[in-house]
């Protein structure tokens, strides 16, 4: 913690969270026990997260090709975020968390969408991190539901092709009004982002790491924090005109 300069953090982390199954197979267990050890793990990093002063924490929790799974690991999934939701808002809510669900929502059980309605609703006004939860997500449907989008007001002579510009592609992306993620974080030592935020990373840093999600804390988190400072982040420019600004 003492080597991190808190005044060069990012503003916006997005996680993938994997490795759940693997390591609960190591464990001599089901997936879904890495699953349920891998809700402690989001807990301690949404508190390290909080304590560091981070304002914007993206998790990658169920990606729309997690929809094939085996039944019972969807269903056993779906059961854990419902249980997870109401056990976890109160305190979310108390530490002023403001929560936020992107992606294909309309897939989901009618219990949990009712548990995601009633968790934005609670923590609407909160003015802390905001905690977005990426579920039932693809970034490849997020980018032709936009498109959709624009088409549609294109078509019904609300916008012209001339006034289509990045900022009018972004507020039409589920994470409208979001900033960009500066670092992207994957556990279990897979080296993709397997359709996670696909226009948004397209700066950032990208940290992989062998830990499992399960054993992921918060030394893991400022270990990829201190990764993170050591780069240079140039955005197309040489690093003579970085170290002129």
């Amino acid at each position: 913690m003492e080597t991190l300069d808190l005044s060069r953090l990012p503003k916006h982390i997005a996680i993938i969270m994997d490795g759940n199954g693997r390591w609960a197979k190591e464990q001599g267990q089901d997936r879904l026990f890495g699953h349920y050890h891998g809700v402690i793990s989001v807990r301690k990093v949404v508190e390290a997260a909080t304590e560091l002063g981070i304002q914007y924490l993206t998790l990658y929790a169920f990606s729309t090709e997690n929809w094939d799974r085996p039944e019972p690991e969807v269903t056993g999934l779906m059961t854990l975020f419902v249980e997870t939701i109401a056990k976890e808002v109160p305190d979310l809510h108390n530490n002023n968390i403001k929560l936020a669900f992107i992606g294909n929502l309309e897939m989901l059980p009618n219990e949990a969408k009712l548990a995601l309605a009633n968790a934005t609703e609670q923590t609407a006004n909160n003015t802390g991190l905001t905690l977005i939860i990426a579920l039932s997500y693809s970034g490849r449907w997020e980018l032709i539901e936009a498109t959709k989008k624009i088409a549609q007001k294109v078509s019904n002579a609300e916008l012209s092709i001339n006034e289509i510009t990045g900022a009018v592609f972004s507020d039409n992306l589920a994470s409208k009004g979001l900033p960009d993620p500066e670092l992207m974080i994957r556990t279990s030592g897979e080296y993709r982002i397997s359709n996670f935020l696909l226009y948004q990373l397209a700066y950032a840093e990208l940290y992989f790491t062998d830990t499992r999600w399960p054993e992921f804390r918060k030394e893991h988190l400022e270990q990829a924090l201190l990764e993170y400072q050591s780069r240079e982040r140039r955005f197309g420019k040489t690093s003579d005109q970085i170290n002129q600004l």
